[in-house]
């Protein structure tokens, strides 16, 4: 029998909302007993006293001395580029998933728009078996509509019966409003998320760069606000129609964070997710970083940065996901109106989230692991993002006391503003089924 115990660390549970000193105790990739050691009262679903912490759990049993560490569910990435089949240059789902072992992370979800596109239950089966092979749980995501060209719906039910967690154009906007209330009809009735790119392009000229004073100084037109608030706008009453589950990829916009408030306040079963690097970053960083501070939406304004957290804070805003998309060196070094939008986000998600959120009081641990772990678990009705007895040891153990500095990346890609930046949130353990997949 393989075990485990992880000793003397800061165990936090977003689903119990135990936040506190506890051992875990791991058999044959299962939370078998959490022993807290404060003394303190129980709590319905989660942790439970157990009396002295076991000190000595045989000469089989694997011992990490969590002491000063914080160990929290494996985290969830429910958008992730992993670019096979089709651009294995810039990253597969073998680096893929280094990367996301090194960034804490368990559990993905990967995005359809890889060529072929993943509109095929051969292609969804293709993502699935490599990424049975990784070490962590790699889903895919299926595409909306054929080759992604918004015309004519994919076999959604096939799809799903080969094993795809939900569907998604995303990387492009869908712009048929009838075929998009198709498609939130039909995933309703398979009980499915639907996930959208909101930009459209109507309004846009050279994507990647917001539209307003770091565009005028640039000399080009940029991608306004609009593109997004206008199809998120449009999408959110058709989820309230509907009755669909319905995710905003990647918010940007501060007009987009109330759109969103509205329809849930209107009883739409609507999510929003923010990527890291909007939460850190505005449009400035584009005259800094050039290419490397380009992506779709854009970074907006630091009105609009300040507009999302308040969303996190106040829960609009359900979850927080990488968007990680791997470009070659090469691309990248193209003058800014030609260069692809995107950056890696995998390994410096954890660390900007503790340092950005958490370090600077805007989010407690129990909030971002509901964005980073439970909400994107339940928003796909994934069984993770927890720690309880008897649940998959799937978990995180990361330092938040020292600052360290990101260097290197496991991904095939560098893509990064991030490099060189000094944070916290140092991931020490990756733990997938009971195993170690990950030492830092």
């Amino acid at each position: 029998m393989a075990r485990m115990m992880i000793q003397n660390g800061r165990v936090i549970d977003p689903e119990s909302r135990f936040d506190g000193p506890a051992d875990l105790i791991i058999e044959d990739g299962v939370i078998r007993k959490i022993r807290r050691r404060d003394g303190g009262p129980e709590k319905r679903g989660g942790p439970k006293e157990g009396g002295a912490p076991e000190k000595d759990g045989g000469p089989d049993t694997e011992v990490i001395d969590a002491s000063g560490l914080i160990v929290a569910p494996g985290l969830v990435d429910v958008h992730v580029h992993f670019r096979d089949p089709g651009f294995l240059y810039k990253e597969d789902i073998e680096s893929g998933a280094e990367a996301a072992k090194a960034g804490g992370f368990t559990t993905v979800v990967c995005m359809a728009n890889t060529k072929p596109a993943v509109d095929t239950p051969e292609t969804v089966r293709y993502v699935l078996e490599k990424g049975e092979k990784t070490g962590i749980h790699v889903r895919t995501a299926a595409a909306v509509t054929r080759g992604l060209g918004g015309r004519e719906l994919t076999d959604m039910r096939a799809l799903k019966a080969a094993g795809a967690a939900g569907f998604t154009d995303d990387g492009i906007p869908l712009m048929d409003e009838r075929l998009v209330r198709q498609a939130m009809e039909q995933a309703k009735e398979l009980g499915v998320p639907l996930s959208f790119h909101e930009e459209d392009p109507a309004f846009i000229e050279n994507n990647g760069v917001n539209r307003g004073e770091v565009s005028r100084q640039l000399g080009i037109g940029g991608s306004p606000a609009l593109a997004e608030d206008s199809l998120v706008a449009r999408d959110l009453m058709i989820a309230l129609h509907t009755g669909a589950r319905v995710e905003i990829q990647h918010i940007s916009s501060g007009v987009s964070v109330e759109l969103v408030r509205l329809a849930k306040r209107l009883g739409a079963d609507v999510w929003a997710e923010v990527t890291p690097h909007h939460f850190t970053l505005d449009e400035t960083a584009v005259l800094r970083w050039g290419t490397l501070a380009k992506m779709n939406p854009p970074l907006r304004t630091a009105q609009d940065r300040e507009a999302l957290i308040r969303g996190l804070e106040d829960g609009t805003i359900d979850v927080i996901a990488t968007d990680h998309a791997p470009h070659s060196r090469e691309e990248k070094a193209r003058p800014l109106t030609e260069a692809p939008s995107g950056i890696i986000g995998l390994e410096t998600a954890l660390p900007l989230a503790v340092t950005e959120l958490v370090k600077r009081g805007r989010l407690s641990y129990l909030q971002l692991f509901e964005k980073m772990c439970l909400n994107p678990a339940r928003l796909y009705r994934m069984d993770c993002g927890r720690i309880r007895e008897g649940q998959a040891a799937d978990l995180v153990v990361f330092d938040d006391r020292e600052p360290f500095t990101v260097e290197t990346f496991r991904s095939k890609a560098s893509n990064s503003p991030f490099t060189g930046r000094s944070l916290y949130g140092r991931v020490c353990f990756t733990i997938c089924g009971g195993r170690i997949v990950y030492r830092g």
